[in-house]
């Protein structure tokens, strides 16, 4: 059965907006970006936190460092999905004693969180880390929370919430999509944006957040 239309929960301007409020509340919650850097998970955490960065030099009129981060060998799904393409994890700068605020696109299970944290620890100590996502969609599998969020997103274990950006697919939204259910199987897959498991033949490709 085909999944139903899309349906539009952010558009462009409403991606701009929660960018700049992020961005805000990064500033107030640690008093400026003194010893703040924005690490972005690939693939759309990493423009997520270039434009997050860009906000903050606005606000604070001082230049915040960006870096990327590739979890892919950190997960705990190895050998459960087909692998994904590998990207450059890139820390142009030392961790330790910094205020870490990882960036991404979607927060699901919190196993790509969780992920990132592993990776993080081999690249130095930092002082804290925050999380910052422009979606959080809920149904939580691990003991994990954003400190930041652009907007909350109830969904259902069948719906998967995908985030368009202007570098990586032409423009700005937010749409969440109904899955196809695979006939026989009572439920679609639960572990990422766009399903594992038996139903993942039907979803569209994602990974777990």
């Amino acid at each position: 059965m085909p999944g139903a239309s899309p349906a539009a929960i952010m558009d462009a301007a409403d991606v701009g907006r929660a960018l700049t409020r992020i961005a805000h509340e990064v500033a107030e919650r640690n008093r400026g970006v003194d010893g703040v850097v924005l690490v972005g998970i690939h693939t759309r955490g990493v423009p997520l936190a270039v434009r997050l960065a860009a906000r903050l030099a606005e606000i604070e009129g001082r230049p915040v460092p960006v870096g990327a981060l590739d979890v892919s060998m950190y997960r705990d799904d190895i050998g459960l999905r087909p692998p994904a393409a590998g990207h450059d994890t890139h820390l142009p700068f030392d961790l330790t004693a910094r205020v870490v605020v990882l960036v991404d696109d979607v927060l699901y299970t919190g196993r790509t969180i969780r992920a990132a944290l592993d990776a993080l620890v081999d690249f130095g100590r930092p002082r804290a880390i925050q999380l910052a996502v422009l979606v959080d969609r809920g149904h939580r599998e691990l003991p994990l929370r954003a400190d930041y969020v652009g907007k909350n997103v109830p969904t259902a274990f069948d719906e998967a919430v995908r985030v368009q950006l202007a570098e990586t697919d032409g423009d700005d939204g937010v749409v969440l999509e109904r899955l196809a259910i695979v006939e026989g199987d009572g439920s679609a897959g639960r572990g990422g944006q766009a399903g594992r498991g038996p139903a993942a033949a039907t979803a569209p490709k994602g990974r777990p957040a």
